[in-house]
């Protein structure tokens, strides 16, 4: 990617799409489903007009979720969705019609655009700033915040289909509270996720999203394309489900390496929306805008990648049905070469036999070479991390450190033999540190955190 050349586009982009607006929204309730379409204009040359479905449910008791508070859910998502849109040209002014904003909002809003399209702006060469790379006006109607009575022994539990979810699902459905999985855009793996802990699809939420075909059109003519905080969006239409449930509790599977940045030295992370920060800045706005009373937390955000997988491995009915590849996300496969395979592979090597890794990914990729590169972005040999949901560069490397301690992995394999970080582990103690600490950084009610303390402190390996 020529990074002076997409700055330069950026510029010629923003001058001749000066403007875009969130225009509208509706929503229709039919016996079936709640139905969702937002409209977005492009400087009047292009028009956006992204959809949601959500199949209705007995726990839904929608007819208690008055129009004016629905549209404030809705309005909200909207906020969250135009960013996709957005970006294809960033304009320099954002015209928000279809509802009202405070200036803290705006603040909050822009805050979210910016650290959330850090990876984008940065893989794009583009120089910016957080003041200037965004003008925010409103000009609609204030929205109703919610007062339903929630229920705080409810919890959703988003799914996306890896070891994570599966983790968090199956310590709560054993805790006695009322549990629903979340799934938005199920996908094969993260309905197995549901249907193995023993919940059917009918009993579980569904959110079904559809971006509009104009979008990939600007994306083929080369407008400007790359990340975006999928899991802000995640949050907001967790809540709205969440109200629709009459649910107090929203229980993601987010952990405390989240928190560290893709590019050393920068404010720059892939996982930005799935970051500590996001999380606090996200229950503040919900207090304030939203629901009073509705509770965002990750349960897993006491938790390092090495205790997570330690607990998954405790987990056999999932092994050979999670999937965290995104490659291989729409073949419901592992691509065995990107780092997100690599890292989960070296994640479980401390826990699972060589022999079981191989057959769940269907090669022993610390034997591929080809994989160096990517093995020196996790270790912390390179510069920068994997743009992916992976952990620390110490998590990697006391992983496969215990793995051939365990002698679950040959130390001649080309991928331990030539990491050639081995040397910074090779005591017992930071292994046995990364298991037994906890981060006290969270937003667990006290009900969820023993909950998880228990987990760590049954678990054996």
């Amino acid at each position: 990617m020529d990074k002076t050349n997409n700055h330069n586009k950026f510029l010629k982009l923003r001058k001749a799409y000066p403007y875009f607006v969130f225009q509208s929204y509706s929503i229709i309730r039919t016996k079936t489903s709640l139905q969702i379409k937002f409209l977005f204009d492009l400087a009047g040359q292009h028009r956006f007009q992204p959809e949601m479905e959500i199949p209705l449910r007995d726990f839904y008791p929608l007819e208690n979720l008055p129009d004016s508070e629905l549209e404030n859910l809705v309005f909200q998502i909207g906020m969250v969705e135009l960013v996709s849109y957005w970006k294809a040209a960033c304009s320099p002014k954002v015209m928000v019609r279809a509802g009202h904003l405070d200036a803290e909002q705006i603040a909050w809003w822009k805050k979210l655009y910016f650290h959330g399209l850090g990876e984008f702006f940065y893989l794009n060469g583009i120089a910016t700033d957080r003041t200037t790379f965004m003008e925010i006006t409103a000009e609609g109607e204030a929205k109703e915040m919610s007062d339903l009575s929630l229920d705080m022994e409810k919890v959703l539990v988003p799914i996306g289909g890896g070891k994570d979810s599966a983790v968090s699902l199956e310590l709560l459905k054993n805790s006695g509270l009322n549990v629903k999985p979340f799934l938005l855009n199920p996908r094969a793996a993260s309905v197995r996720t549901i249907e193995i802990a023993g919940f059917p699809i009918e009993n579980a939420a569904v959110v079904n999203r559809k971006l509009d075909p104009e979008l990939f059109k600007l994306n083929a003519a080369g407008f400007l394309n790359g990340h975006t905080p999928f899991s802000a969006l995640l949050a907001f239409v967790s809540a709205l489900t969440a109200l629709l449930s009459g649910t107090g509790n929203i229980a993601l599977s987010n952990e405390s390496s989240a928190n560290q940045s893709t590019v050393p030295g920068s404010e720059i992370n892939h996982q930005y929306s799935k970051s500590f920060e996001f999380e606090q800045d996200f229950n503040w706005y919900l207090k304030h805008y939203v629901h009073p009373d509705l509770r965002y937390f990750s349960f897993l955000r006491p938790l390092n990648e090495l205790q997570i997988a330690l607990l998954f491995s405790h987990l056999p009915q999932h092994h050979f049905s999670f999937r965290s590849c995104n490659v291989g996300s729409k073949t419901d496969s592992w691509c065995g070469h990107c780092p997100k395979c690599l890292f989960t592979y070296v994640m479980l090597s401390p826990f699972l036999p060589q022999e079981k890794l191989e057959r769940i990914f269907g090669a022993n990729l610390l034997k591929d070479r080809t994989l160096l590169p990517v093995m020196d972005e996790l270790n912390g040999k390179a510069k920068v991390k994997p743009f992916e949901c992976v952990g620390t560069p110490e998590e990697v490397n006391t992983a496969l450190w215990r793995a051939v301690e365990n002698n679950y992995v040959d130390k001649q394999f080309p991928l331990v033999k030539m990491a050639g970080s081995l040397e910074n582990v090779r005591e017992k103690e930071s292994f046995q540190r990364l298991l037994d600490s906890v981060n006290r950084n969270h937003l667990l009610p006290e009900k969820f955190f023993r909950m998880i303390k228990k987990a760590l402190a049954d678990a054996t390996f």
